[in-house]
């Protein structure tokens, strides 16, 4: 790496901003663990797949948005547990409106008439046609990356596999299968962009 005389995370943002993928996989790595311990620090009851998806999703995000970050402003790790926090936040919200859809069998009314109350969660035909189009809209560009990155892609995002599922399944490290995912989405993101 270059000497700029700046630190060097600041030199790996840097290179990230200009598009360097190999800076930005670095940045996952040194941020990787202290973010994670943030998050379980934070939001103590959060299982670990939980905390694995924000993870991800907070380094998507970053990954997208790097040329906004301003290191006048915070420094890089800061940035980025603000994403992951936001992120954690907005995921324990989408979570608590789901289980307030629920219904109660011990509620004092009829179970004939909750029951009826209770959503079908049957697809309709337009759902159907809706969630294959994506599904195989899916396939169509992982089929398009590089092979280095096809099976994991497809295992996470077609099969629906935790990363550690994925890293034993295939007998790979957990942050090759991480860092793969990441590269695979953004690849998968430059493709729609193109389309």
């Amino acid at each position: 790496m270059a000497k700029t005389g700046s630190k060097p995370i600041d030199e790996l943002v840097r290179l990230a901003i200009i598009g360097d993928g190999a800076a930005f996989t670095q940045l996952w790595d040194t941020h990787i663990d202290s973010l994670r311990n943030y998050l379980r620090g934070t939001f103590r009851r959060m299982d670990e797949f939980y905390v694995d998806d924000i993870c991800s999703k907070s380094f998507e995000k970053a990954f997208r948005q790097i040329g906004a970050y301003d290191p006048s402003k915070s420094q890089f790790a800061t940035w980025l547990k603000t994403i992951a926090h936001n992120t954690a936040i907005d995921l324990l919200d989408q979570e608590n409106r789901k289980r307030r859809q629920y219904v109660s069998l011990d509620d004092g009314v009829g179970q004939q008439n909750v029951l009826e109350t209770l959503p079908d969660e049957i697809d309709t035909p337009l759902e159907s046609i809706i969630r294959d189009e994506d599904e195989a809209r899916t396939r169509d560009y992982i089929s398009g990356l590089p092979e280095l990155y096809r099976d994991v892609a497809e295992k996470r995002l077609v099969d629906g596999l935790r990363y550690k599922e994925i890293a034993e399944e295939l007998d790979m490290e957990l942050n090759t299968v991480r860092t793969r995912i990441r590269r695979a989405k953004a690849l998968i993101d430059r493709m729609k962009d193109e389309n």
